[in-house]
């Protein structure tokens, strides 16, 4: 299943996305439950609830896909560091520097968070906040959404608590992570997390086979696969679940490729006018403006 939220004629719907990508069929939801997006659905299948019925199919070109997990939102939890060549390009950068140790390859998953409000759609604007950063880069990343509440869960039983997947981009502000040696202000900026086109089931992708490509500009610069994660996803449930209940609709965005803009010398930042494009094959096509 493809699981799209979407604004149609001023009213937003959750609906399942063609297989053929041409059409979304909503589900019979009321305007409360709308406002949720996919949570709502997600919701209902932790709770073992029949899916309601859905509406005669509308034209994908005719609706406006917002991120499928709006207001209001789950936790969004992120892995830094996660991909071998991307550390090294985080060590020689100035962002390297300023973390000194930090930088290092890490032994254990390193969790940070963004806040909720920063979340927005597919087409949507990145905000480029000028007065506030003039180190504005792109992270291209596949994102996991829990399907149901998970305290203590084992790797080996990680895989039953994952609801599907989505693609995030952890756009991040990185003179703001110099200056406060650490990682939520620089990445929590309004608009600073892209997300979408929808959410697509488990069974519609290989997790641990994932494609993950970033163009800017129609320039390829991020062009890796999961199978090159330093720490995999049930590792990553395992170690946040330990002592944090997670719960239906929570997002964990698992690491990006090297070809981050801070890694070319000189560095390649965001600018106003740029576009970000994001590829995750098996998922879609997440592309921003930034203004």
């Amino acid at each position: 299943m493809k699981l799209a939220t979407f604004q149609y004629k001023d009213q937003i719907y959750v609906g399942s996305v063609s297989a053929d990508l041409q059409t979304v069929s909503p589900f019979l939801l009321s305007p409360e439950q709308a406002k949720q997006g996919a949570l709502a659905v997600i919701e209902m299948m932790a709770e073992g609830q029949a899916l309601p019925a859905q509406g005669p199919a509308i034209a994908l070109a005719d609706v406006c896909l917002m991120a499928p997990l709006p207001e209001p939102r789950r936790n969004i939890f992120c892995v830094g560091k996660n991909y071998l060549d991307h550390v090294k390009e985080i060590k020689d950068s100035k962002l390297g520097e300023a973390q000194g140790a930090m930088a290092n390859l890490p032994k254990h998953p390193v969790i940070f968070s963004k806040v909720p409000e920063s979340v927005i759609g597919t087409k949507a604007a990145i905000d480029s906040h000028p007065q506030v950063t003039t180190e504005m880069d792109y992270e291209a990343e596949l994102a996991v959404v829990i399907a149901k509440k998970a305290k203590g869960v084992k790797k080996e039983n990680a895989a039953s608590y994952i609801w599907g997947y989505t693609i995030i981009n952890d756009v991040s502000a990185r003179d703001l992570q110099a200056k406060h040696v650490q990682f939520h202000v620089g990445k929590s900026l309004d608009t600073f997390c892209p997300m979408g086109p929808w959410l697509v089931s488990v069974d519609e992708l290989d997790a641990n086979k994932a494609s993950i490509q970033c163009w800017v500009n129609g320039e390829l610069r991020q062009s890796g696969t999961t199978e090159q994660l330093i720490f995999d996803i049930p590792t990553i449930i395992e170690n946040l679940s330990a002592g944090i209940t997670l719960y239906p609709g929570d997002v964990i965005a698992t690491g990006t490729p090297s070809g981050v803009g801070m890694g070319f010398k000189p560095p390649k930042f965001l600018k106003k006018g740029d576009t970000v494009k994001i590829e995750i094959a098996g998922i879609g096509v997440l592309e921003n403006p930034v203004i």
